[in-house]
């Protein structure tokens, strides 16, 4: 069986990973990330067929999840860098990583976002609505930092953001 999944399933998986209540329902998540219930009934039935998701118990698989996002995302849904713009920081720059690794003269990674308040190098989040998304949910923003260090980050970068995202999913 062959599933093509969209980098929103990703955004809605890593969401639906790190909420604590499982009575969650499609227009709430729909309305917290940004997207339309109908996105989201989609993703959810995307990751259902590829095993990413329990549809009985409504949760994600965790083990599944963190598998396709430490090895996966990078190859799949690889980072698109742009010019410089103003932004949300994420990667390095976002605070699950500030002050981890020193960067040279090179500008942060930021997702492309009016209501930013760091000029930086741009980098296409895995969905639009992402940045919106980020600032009202602290822990979804923590881990699509860490998923995007991931994606764009060295060897090192990539290892320390795994171990956190992994620490992450766990709690």
């Amino acid at each position: 069986m062959y599933v093509a999944l969209k980098p929103q399933d990703v955004v809605v998986l890593l969401k639906l990973a790190l909420v604590s209540d499982e009575r969650w329902s499609y227009n709430t998540l729909a309305v917290s990330l940004g997207m339309s219930p109908s996105e989201v009934h989609a993703a959810v039935r995307r990751a259902t067929k590829a095993g990413l998701m329990n549809a009985a118990h409504r949760r994600p698989n965790r083990a599944a999840l963190e598998e396709l996002l430490v090895h996966g995302v990078r190859y799949v849904f690889a980072a698109e860098r742009g010019g410089v713009t103003r932004g949300l920081p994420t990667a390095h720059a976002a605070p699950a990583l500030a002050g981890e690794f020193i960067a040279a003269d090179e500008l942060p990674p930021v997702w492309p976002d009016p209501e930013g308040t760091v000029r930086g190098e741009s980098i296409e989040p895995l969905y639009p609505s992402v940045p919106r998304a980020a600032r009202v949910d602290e822990r979804l923003y923590e881990g699509l930092a860490l998923l995007d260090a991931i994606r764009i980050g060295r060897a090192r970068e990539r290892r320390v953001a795994a171990e956190r995202l992994h620490k992450l999913l766990a709690t």
